[in-house]
């Protein structure tokens, strides 16, 4: 009896909201891939496709919830299918390819890799940092009281690179609603975790 070798890929993602200054910790949790977004973003990458494919932005939005009269949050589902898939209402976005011309500040939004040699996993690790003066238009006080505001985050993604136009959205992840303001920094660092895993069967 001959074998053959079965692969396969688990991913799977973290985000930590936080102010890099105080230390005060807004959100810690997993969040969703889309998987076929996924895919696709793999092989271009591993193809080193002129379509792109590599993590270019990671973009922001406010539509990820409702809250009602007295208080209570309901949370939409993550938008993991469909290759047109978006956020629900984006309203900003950065980019945090250290490589591209349009990262205004890459010693502080980047990527990188992280392994252990030995294991069957290797880590995307993904820091953005939102400065006092960005986005533009904020309001000055973390005190808002309507939480559609446009920089009251509820959701977040990684988008890859298109050089054509808008990139595939890979992740997707929806929390308690998080206010950027004047006042305070806002740093996220993502984790996107890439895991083989194999086994042996019988043919």
């Amino acid at each position: 009896m001959q074998g053959k070798d079965l692969t396969g890929i688990h991913i799977e993602g973290h985000i930590k909201i936080f102010n890099p200054e105080s230390g005060e910790v807004f959100i810690n949790k997993r969040n969703a891939i889309h998987y076929e977004n996924m895919s696709i973003a793999l092989a271009q990458t591993m193809a080193n496709s002129s379509k792109g494919g590599t993590v270019y932005q990671m973009a922001f939005g406010n539509g990820g919830t409702a809250i009602d009269p007295t208080g209570i949050i309901t949370y939409l589902t993550p938008n993991s299918s469909g290759s047109n898939a978006s956020l629900y209402n984006q309203t900003f976005a950065k980019v945090v390819d250290g490589q591209s011309s349009n990262n205004t500040d890459p010693t502080r939004n980047y990527l990188e890799t992280r392994h252990v040699t030995g294991t069957n996993y290797t880590d995307l690790f993904v820091t953005c940092l939102l400065d006092y003066g960005e986005p533009s238009a904020q309001q000055a006080f973390d005190n808002a009281t309507n939480t559609n505001d446009s920089f009251v985050f509820d959701e977040l993604g990684l988008v890859s690179y298109n050089p054509s136009g808008t990139g595939l959205l890979l992740t997707h992840v929806i929390f308690n609603p998080v206010q950027k303001s004047l006042n305070r920094l806002i740093q996220i660092d993502y984790t996107v975790r890439i895991q083989s895993l194999t086994g042996l069967a019988g043919a």
